[in-house]
């Protein structure tokens, strides 16, 4: 495997004055592999032809802030596994630009789905009711979680990490226990909403102590995810706005803490809910988070345009979409990065960064995601790791596209209801140079031309099929 920053393999072949272009296909053969890079005016040899648009002068839309995936307790122990050395040669591989280049991370405010047993928090105070949050404490998993964004942190001077809670301590809520117990119950007991933001803000000044700052949090993950075998809690739109707007955003600002809030971190199909926290705290909330589960195809992702839309001054993030081997495919993991990038998200995280080969650890019940594997799997006696077909897939946007690009409009992605067809996106980066990134659901090779407004031709290439290929284009 070749590890060949985007820097490094532009100026081997003649700077930003040359175009360059790389692919990572479905059945492993590449895996960014440079290949034929696209020419101006070249001549079809003879293939299916396919064209493409991008407006990079007057069509420039969001800016990108990151890509990258979720740390959780499962990736936190499989990657523990390995060896020192190993260990640091795929965190470089990961956060550095010889690899993924990842500069965004979602992680787990203690237990999720993906947490061996038992399920935690980091105030359990056994049960009983602890408002002065006297038994708040990270334990070894919180600790390992700490040490191990930091070292992420050292590795990705530009990293945002953004944290997120399955769920308060069991006693915060109605039914007074973190799983088990009935649904009916799971949610906040008001009583201890300024425990419950207290807590936020305790979570925040221990992780910066332990070298791990967290740029981002939202108040639950996926709110509407009303689950008794799993650390779940119920939070309806207008509670979650009201405790943004009166206990957690004066709490974070009280403290000192500079944290922004993100809103909702659930699926695409309940826009009203983003759309409420904003109208009730915008004050509070930079950004709304989304996950993929109502869908990953184009249609399913035009939320984000409808709200970008209402509230032109706010960031989107898609934060979680599964991957798991044997179930999801490489169409499944390009495409929840083209989808909503075409639709104003300013970044990408995938769920998970890593597993044990096979999933896991995750907690006891059948509601929790035991098929779920990493973008890395490690082998069980963890000599070993691979980086699966998602971990290519996303590279293929994290290693070309910069942080600070601006997405630019286009024309010429479509899907026929078979699902075969062409995908695109583009960018202009911050020194000018232009990337594309194609996806080619047909399994057979396209001849792929692209018009710019900055050429009077188009950029040329073949592109292979069932693959990701990302152009290079020199700057204009």
């Amino acid at each position: 495997m070749l590890f060949i920053s985007v820097l490094t393999t532009i100026a081997a072949v003649g700077g930003v004055n040359a175009a360059s272009s790389f692919a990572s296909t479905a059945d492993g053969r590449n895996q960014f592999t440079p290949i034929q890079a696209p020419v101006l005016n070249a001549a079809n040899p003879g293939i299916d032809n396919w064209k493409f648009t991008i407006k990079e002068k007057t069509g420039r839309k969001q800016t990108v802030k990151g890509f990258g995936a979720a740390v959780t307790d499962a990736t936190v122990a499989a990657f523990n596994k390995l060896n020192a050395n190993l260990r640091s040669q795929l965190l470089n591989e990961i956060m550095t630009p010889a690899g993924l280049n990842f500069n965004l991370l979602r992680h787990t405010v203690a237990s999720s789905d993906l947490s061996a047993d038992p399920a935690y928090t980091y105030d359990d105070a056994g049960g009983k009711v602890d408002t002065g949050l006297n038994s708040f404490g990270l334990g070894d998993r919180g600790n390992a979680m700490i040490s191990m964004l930091a070292n992420m942190r050292k590795l990705q001077s530009n990293l945002t990490i953004l944290g997120s809670p399955w769920s308060p301590p069991g006693w915060m809520k109605v039914k007074g226990q973190l799983i088990g117990g009935g649904t009916a119950n799971n949610k906040l007991n008001h009583a201890y909403e300024d425990a419950y933001a207290q807590y936020f803000v305790k979570y925040l000044k221990a992780y910066e102590s332990g070298g791990a700052h967290i740029d981002a949090i939202t108040l639950q993950n996926e709110p509407l995810n009303n689950k008794d075998d799993m650390p779940t809690m119920l939070i309806q739109q207008d509670e979650s706005g009201a405790l943004i707007r009166d206990k957690v955003g004066p709490a974070l600002r009280n403290a000192g803490l500079s944290t922004q809030i993100w809103a909702w971190d659930h699926n695409q199909d309940v826009y009203s809910y983003p759309q409420t926290v904003m109208n009730m705290a915008s004050q509070y909330v930079q950004a709304a988070a989304w996950h993929c589960y109502a869908g990953n195809n184009p249609d399913n992702w035009t939320p984000l345009t409808k709200f970008h839309n209402e509230f032109p001054g706010k960031d989107q993030y898609m934060t979680e979409c599964w991957t798991a081997v044997g179930t999801t495919d490489w169409v499944h993991s390009s495409s929840f990065n083209m989808f909503p990038l075409q639709n104003w998200a300013n970044g990408v995280i995938a769920w998970t960064l890593g597993s044990f080969t096979g999933g896991g650890p995750a907690l006891s019940g059948g509601g929790n995601c035991h098929q779920c594997t990493g973008l890395v799997t490690v082998s069980p006696d963890g000599s070993s790791y691979k980086k699966e077909i998602d971990y290519y897939m996303m590279g293929q946007f994290s290693r070309y596209i910069p942080k600070g690009a601006v997405v630019v409009d286009g024309t010429g992605s479509y899907l026929f209801p078979d699902n075969t067809g062409m995908e695109a996106v583009g960018t202009i980066n911050p020194d000018g140079t232009r990337t594309v990134v194609i996806q080619n659901r047909y399994n057979h090779d396209i001849w792929v031309q692209v018009g710019t407004e900055s050429e009077s031709q188009t950029w040329n290439a073949r592109v292979p099929g069932s693959s990701v290929t990302t152009w290079i284009l020199p700057k204009a």
